[in-house]
């Protein structure tokens, strides 16, 4: 089990480095757009951005999920039919879905209720969205052929060049919102361009009908699976904005991508987790793995809620060029912060369970269970944000999350069993639990910091007394500190 965990965590490393590098420098924009933008314009951003991400799943409708599924076992065609039929597939229906958006952009944007410019930025939308869709297959093929290092390369430069552009419309030429979308329009071209040599050496100009049957049978239920994932993540954005206006979603927005840290684990994770578990599913142990490997990322992911949920507050206050890092018109946001940060750990429980969905081919069950999640989300906002604003967008999104991991989890067991370790979970929850309430029921005049840092200690503690560890990871923490630990 070892070795496997150590290629898991080799390649999350992998992706991990250059996710977080470039998010780090897309989630430098926040800053950027909180001083350079009011509450209202970065409201439009987000709520532009939340519509492209919702049709980002149309325009995909699932090749993603279908060309890791074949291309890694090979049922049908060699390994360029693999890569092509998807990949024209989705040029074909993008092209044409981009060209009736941009005829018809005047017409959104007074639906959305764009004003000025309006137009263009639907035409720019429906470029990054065109864009964007071209880069799917050759992006799943190099993560199926743990090209991580060349993956990881093409995603940094994606964001470096968005960051980059958005400096240069925003500050220099004063583009404003519509310099927003400039420039991911920008970095979304720029990506397939790099992309290119990929697809050129693994497309031919053919598609095979048996095999893109199969392709269309498993992407499809993706289309409303992903589209009800999508608006869990996205849609509390235009209720609270049609409930409250423009100004709140962009303080919410600007909090909520706070949530960055615990984002970055739950996407490099993801990154490496589809291909590990397609790769080691035929092996006797891969259930116990599996499970061991769910325990470990609750732990991580519970010890970086806390870190981030009690110094969040001194983070954004740090200062640049006289600048602090989130603007103080955005601060009143900050309460929502640990509610998002638990949401992501429920995503990342969701994603290390529906391995079974994929092994066993029941895709079929996902848009039933995706639904139930975005029905839940949409019920919760409309509950809680009258009387709660804000706040219970961010509830209602933890609710989602919540909703889908278990119902994946009772669905996923019927046909996939898997014996995951609910004990030692349930105490890393508990003890997480434990500090977390102590650090909101009890604020120190003096000594704010050492007492976060011995809720932390406390954290592992608990742990620790109620023999969490066992004694293989026992040997593995002595060796690892003894090493870390200079000869006197």
């Amino acid at each position: 089990m070892r070795e496997k965990l150590q290629r898991l965590g080799a390649d999350t490393a992998v992706y991990g480095i250059s996710t977080i590098v470039g998010r780090f420098l897309n989630f430098l924009l926040v800053p950027f757009y909180t001083n350079v933008l009011i509450p209202r314009d970065y409201g439009i951003v987000a709520n532009v951005y939340s519509i492209i991400a919702l049709a980002t799943i149309l325009y995909g409708y699932g090749m993603e999920s279908a060309y890791f599924k074949y291309a890694s076992t090979g049922e049908h065609g060699n390994a360029k039919e693999n890569f092509s039929t998807p990949f024209i597939s989705l040029f074909v229906t993008s092209a044409i879905l981009s060209a009736l958006v941009m005829i018809c952009a005047p017409a959104i944007a007074g639906t959305l209720g764009l004003l000025q410019g309006g137009g263009r930025i639907v035409v720019l939308s429906a470029s990054i969205l065109f864009f964007d869709t071209l880069t799917v297959v050759p992006f799943a093929a190099l993560r199926l052929e743990r090209r991580a290092r060349l993956f990881a390369f093409l995603k940094t430069v994606n964001i470096v060049v968005n960051v980059a552009s958005n400096l240069i419309l925003l500050l220099v030429f004063h583009a404003g919102v519509e310099g927003i979308f400039i420039s991911g329009c920008i970095a979304s071209g720029v990506t397939v361009l790099m992309l290119i040599p990929t697809i050129l050496a693994k497309l031919e100009f053919h598609i095979s009908g048996d095999l893109y049957k199969a392709v269309l049978k498993f992407g499809l239920p993706y289309v409303p699976a992903g589209f009800a994932s999508q608006m869990i993540q996205v849609v509390d954005r235009p209720i609270l904005r049609s409930l409250t206006n423009d100004a709140t979603v962009g303080v919410y927005q600007a909090n909520y991508r706070l949530g960055i840290f615990m984002m970055l684990i739950v996407s490099m994770y993801d990154y490496a987790w589809r291909p590990f578990f397609l790769a080691t599913a035929q092996e006797p142990d891969a259930k116990r793995i599996f499970s061991r490997i769910l325990t470990y990322f609750v732990l991580a992911g519970t010890g970086i809620i806390l870190v981030l949920s009690f110094f969040m507050k001194e983070i954004v206050a740090i200062r640049f060029f006289g600048r602090t890092l989130i603007h103080p018109d955005y601060w009143s946001g900050l309460p929502i912060v640990p509610v998002v940060l638990f949401g992501y750990l429920f995503l990342g429980i969701y994603n290390n369970l529906i391995a079974g969905i994929y092994i066993e081919k029941k895709t079929q069950y996902l848009p039933a269970i995706t639904i139930a999640g975005a029905v839940v989300n949409v019920g919760v906002n409309y509950l809680l944000i009258p009387s709660m604003g804000m706040m219970g967008a961010a509830i209602a999104t933890l609710a989602a999350y919540a909703v889908i991991a278990g119902a994946l989890y009772v669905v996923v067991q019927r046909f996939y069993p898997v014996t995951y370790e609910w004990k030692r979970i349930g105490l890393i929850l508990l003890a997480g639990g434990i500090s977390f309430g102590l650090w909101s029921a009890v604020s120190p005049p003096i000594w704010e910091w050492f007492w976060k840092v011995m809720l932390l200690l406390l954290f592992v503690g608990i742990l620790a007394l109620s023999g969490f560890f066992n004694a293989e990871e026992s040997r593995a923490l002595m060796s690892m500190l003894k090493k870390r630990t200079p000869r006197l």
